[in-house]
């Protein structure tokens, strides 16, 4: 997941393309914005709207709007405050995280925060805090999750609502942060003539339970393509296929060999026929591997993901290849 400050055109607005993105995003929460008021109709956010509510922010040099994207998608925007207003609060805050009601309870948010704080740390901040409306019960149990303490109580500075406000210390000094380890990898979507996908089972130490393609870690200096091949073939063992185009590249993070990393993947997509995994030293494979079991998945059950499937938009990711190319056999 990359999290990058929102870009704007040479006369300061938003691109049209990502600000349809953006307000498809606020839309789909419209339980929260019933919540903040922030919009006359939290079932009718329009596209002027998504745009005056950021231009509001941004006219605050101290505000900063920042987008999160997985496998190329908007997957949630987050509004930060550097200096508060009141002299007397030495703390930066979090104004705004929103996360695509798509993607929800995949974990986006939490990373989303983690982020902030990093950024926050980086710039020599020891804290920061925020406020989530009385109204709000499942806001409050998010933020005090990750760490949040409840330290008062106050109106909201808009409307006068009650709120309650929450910091959170930022890692001191004589606590060390683990840094990530970057990490290479690469996958393979192997699709079957019905248009399934073959996905493994997962349980990480850091992400729990997921579903992932086929692949893993490269090796050395090994290109992504050739370790693509070189995965596919050590957890299937078919040996007649080769990854095909490039069918996205993204970044997450979680616990590989007791150790934090940041993996790098490069996602690729072939055709191939619909069959069981299989070989001599597939047990021992997947034992190495973590995997702990297999199934093909429809575009049906991809886009309901009951549980998390990296990576994130598999389906539409699967469906715009065959839009272009892939449905005529190439």
């Amino acid at each position: 997941m990359l999290l990058e400050p929102l870009p704007l055109t040479p006369d300061h607005d938003i691109p049209a393309p990502l600000l349809t993105e953006l307000t498809a995003l606020y839309a789909a929460n419209h339980e929260f914005h019933a919540l903040s008021g922030d919009f006359p109709d939290p079932d009718d956010i329009r596209p002027e709207q998504v745009a005056a509510a950021l231009a509001d922010e941004l006219a605050n040099p101290d505000v900063e709007v920042l987008l999160a994207r997985s496998a190329g998608r908007l997957v949630g925007v987050a509004v930060t405050l550097g200096r508060h207003p009141d002299p007397a609060d030495p703390d930066p805050w979090i104004g705004l995280l929103l996360v695509d009601r798509g993607v929800h309870r995949q974990g986006y948010g939490r990373r989303i925060a983690e982020r902030v704080e990093e950024r926050f740390q980086a710039a020599g901040h020891t804290a920061v805090r925020l406020a989530v409306l009385d109204a709000n019960p499942k806001g409050l149990a998010f933020w005090t999750a990750l760490g949040y303490v409840v330290i008062g109580h106050r109106p909201d500075l808009q409307l006068g609502r009650p709120c309650a406000v929450l910091r959170k210390p930022l890692h001191p000094s004589h606590t060390p942060v683990t840094p990530r380890t970057p990490r290479r990898a690469a996958r393979v979507a192997v699709v079957d003539p019905a248009g399934s996908v073959l996905l493994f089972r997962y349980d990480n130490v850091e992400v729990g339970v997921h579903w992932a393609l086929p692949g893993g870690g490269l090796e050395g200096d090994e290109a992504p393509r050739e370790g693509a091949l070189r995965e596919l073939r050590e957890e299937t063992g078919w040996e007649d296929l080769e990854p095909g185009p490039l069918l996205c590249t993204w970044e997450h993070d979680f616990t590989h060999s007791d150790v934090p990393v940041r993996q790098h993947e490069h996602v690729y997509v072939t055709r191939g026929p619909r069959r069981e995994p299989g070989g001599a030293h597939l047990a021992a494979a997947h034992a190495a591997d973590g995997i702990l079991t297999w199934r093909w998945w429809t575009r049906a059950e991809l886009a309901e993901e009951a549980e998390p499937v990296w990576p994130t938009g598999l389906a539409r990711l699967l469906e715009e290849w065959e839009a272009g190319h892939g449905g005529h056999g190439d």
